[in-house]
């Protein structure tokens, strides 16, 4: 049976509505044709070819976008698609190059935001992925393919950012730990964690309005290179404001945070999206209670040694036991 998906401290929004979940799959030992296939088994979708490396899939659920995960070719192919759609024949070459990529560039499936109640239906897509021959992190020679969470906010409040950013800046370390993650992602850029400096302000500033956030969070982590990476709904706020530190048009604003860290081991059966939301859960808890967060920031603050910083390993045990005394894992 598969894992379930557990249902966070909050569950809706301050509009009333339920939050919606959005996830991000990397995978190779597919290409872009064999993976639709696989997805069209599950969806039964209306399907859009966009260009070559790239298509979209349209369900009652939303959309769900298919594509080869490389910038250039995918621009490159666009571009000779709107040549087709001029009536001008599409290049043989882009088609070629794209099939060829499918051997070292990963496919990347996006999925449509869901309700929290309705993340199980995802079980099926990734079951098919899986016997279809799809691979994920370890099996790759694509390094720090990985699982992304686009998980939406309950508000966008400075509180609740705040709330949210303390949770997951108090457990990054043992959330790396708890994912497994891989070595070759480790060592990659892709999923850096918050400086130090970072968090110190963060727990010991006596008000965070959503300027301080603004300020703080992009004078040290000016990159979309985080495990959480705050650029996407700082944009949703403000772009301009985001453009003017991270100029970078492959931002895309969301009111949800962009959770990078998990592995991609869709070729493991017993592996789910669920045992990686369920981790991310922590965060959700930690977030949801004050008390919670006040205590675990004093530790943090007590364990900060000048010059020295928070001693990692230690951190991680004394984490792990806490969160064993209060039920969360």
């Amino acid at each position: 049976m598969p894992t379930a998906f557990r249902m966070p401290a909050v569950i809706n929004r301050d509009d009333g509505q339920m939050r919606r979940i959005g996830f991000e799959l990397e995978f190779t030992g597919l290409n872009v044709d064999e993976a639709l296939v696989a997805m069209q088994r599950v969806l039964k979708a209306e399907v859009e070819q966009v260009s070559a490396a790239e298509r979209k899939l349209k369900t009652d659920s939303g959309s769900y976008n298919l594509e080869l995960d490389w910038a250039l070719l995918k621009r490159t192919a666009a571009e000779a698609q709107q040549a087709t759609d001029s009536d001008q024949p599409e290049p043989e070459w882009v088609g070629m190059v794209s099939q060829a990529a499918a051997l070292l560039v990963p496919v990347e499936v996006v999925c449509p935001p869901l309700p929290l109640d309705k993340l199980d239906e995802l079980d099926a897509l990734v079951d098919m992925l899986r016997r279809s021959g799809a691979k994920g992190t370890s099996d790759s020679l694509v390094a720090a393919l990985g699982v992304h969470i686009n998980a939406e906010l309950p508000a966008l409040d400075a509180e609740t950012i705040t709330a949210y950013i303390v949770a997951y800046s108090l457990l990054q370390w043992w959330l790396v730990e708890s994912h497994a993650v891989n070595i070759a992602r480790k060592i990659s850029p892709y999923v850096d964690l918050y400086p130090e400096a970072f968090i110190r302000e963060l727990l010991e500033a006596p008000d965070t309005d959503l300027d301080w956030l603004f300020e703080h969070y992009l004078t040290h982590n000016a990159t979309r290179n985080r495990a959480l990476d705050l650029l996407p709904l700082l944009s949703h706020l403000d772009a301009d404001r985001v453009q003017a530190k991270v100029p970078d048009d492959r931002i895309k604003s969301r009111p949800a945070f962009h959770y990078r860290l998990p592995n991609c081991e869709i070729e493991n059966p017993a592996w789910s999206l669920a045992n990686e939301w369920n981790k991310w859960w922590v965060v959700e808890q930690l977030a949801a209670d004050a008390e919670a967060r006040a205590e675990l920031s004093q530790a943090w603050l007590q364990a900060y040694r000048p010059l020295l910083g928070v001693n990692r390993k230690q951190w991680v045990l004394q984490v792990d036991g806490w969160l064993q005394q209060r039920g969360w894992q």
